[in-house]
Formats: C-alpha cells, structure tokens, sequence
C-alpha cells in the first residue's frame, strides 16, 4: 500500500492463501517477534474477518526483533528457504537496524508469489493479542511517519479516531469497515 491511496479499489481483498502462507510462516516465529504494521492490525481486528487490501497491508510482514532473539530468528528463517535481499536502503545511512528476508512460494505452475520480511531489530513496546505479541497500538501510529508508509488504511484511519476518544482498538469492526464517501474525501487530504 506504499503506492497512492486509490478509494476506486475499495472492496479488493487480499488472495487467502497470502495469508496462509505468511501464517505458516510467521508461527515458527511467534515467541521471538513483535508483529508491526498490516499484520498487527490482522491480529487487532475482529476474527474472521475480510481481508480487505485497504484494511491492513498484507504486502510484506513487518516484523520487530529484540537483539537477543536476532540470531535464532536469522536461523528459523535461513532453515525455511528465507534468503537475505538487499534493498535501496541499505546503502544509506540510517540508524534502524533493518534487514530484508525473502522467500519464492510456488503453488503450482501458474502461481506464485514472495513472502516478503522486514526484520528491524530494536526492543519496542507490545501486548499479548491472540497469542502474538503486537506493537502498541500508539507507538504503531508513530511508526507511520518512518517505517511504514499505509497510513491511510482503514485501521490507520480508525484507530486514531478511537484512541483519540480513548477506545481500545482491539476487535473493533472499524478495522476493517469501508469508510463512508465522506470518510473517503477526508482521507484524500
């Protein structure tokens, strides 16, 4: 969702067996992490829910590693296929501690698609949500200006008004709900 924020594609949800497979993956993981971004939105909202592509950013797992849990979570990853990618950042000067993983699935010949983590190490602060641990949702707000760039997905969106009125965002359908025509102009400012 780094790309512009088009409301004419409101109601595209993301293919299922995405999900899936991130899942597989990601529970291998789950004692040593802290979800950030669209996944720990997924785990904020209410279960069952419709994935929808403006909801939560399913496009990579963004992930927070604290120092001591870096080299098992290096190796789960290597062991499962993950390879280190370099990216533009790399090169620049930067003090986040931020490394790309990446692995090709193959469902059959006629599809695939790569399961894409950013891994940055640092000790942030969470909460236990549905068995993972989960970035805050206010300090998740702030990563907005830096780390992540969906800042105006629906759950982004929501969860401003909400904690603004003092509302836990936890298993709330604002998450996930398509925002009203108004709501839609107001997020194009």
């Amino acid at each position: 969702m780094g790309t512009i924020h088009n409301k004419k594609r409101y109601g595209e949800v993301w293919p299922s067996y995405r999900i899936d497979y991130a899942l597989k993956e990601l529970y291998q993981l789950q004692k040593l992490i802290v979800l950030s971004g669209g996944w720990a939105w997924h785990f904020l909202s209410p279960d069952g829910h419709i994935e929808y592509k403006h909801a939560h950013d399913h496009k990579d797992i963004d992930i927070f590693v604290h120092p001591r849990n870096v080299a098992e979570v290096m190796c789960i990853l290597l062991k499962n296929g993950f390879k280190k990618t370099w990216t533009r950042y790399d090169k620049l000067p930067s003090e986040e501690n931020f490394r790309r993983y990446e692995k090709l699935m193959v469902i059959d010949e006629d599809k695939s698609f790569r399961i894409t983590i950013d891994f940055f190490v640092r000790e942030v602060p969470y909460r236990k949500v549905k068995g993972w641990n989960i970035v805050k949702p206010i300090f998740l707000l702030g990563l907005y200006s830096n780390i992540h760039s969906s800042d105006k997905c629906w759950a982004v969106q929501a969860t401003l008004k909400l904690l603004d009125r003092q509302i836990d965002p936890l298993d709330r359908e604002e998450l996930i709900t398509i925002p009203s025509r108004m709501e839609n102009e107001n997020l194009q400012q």
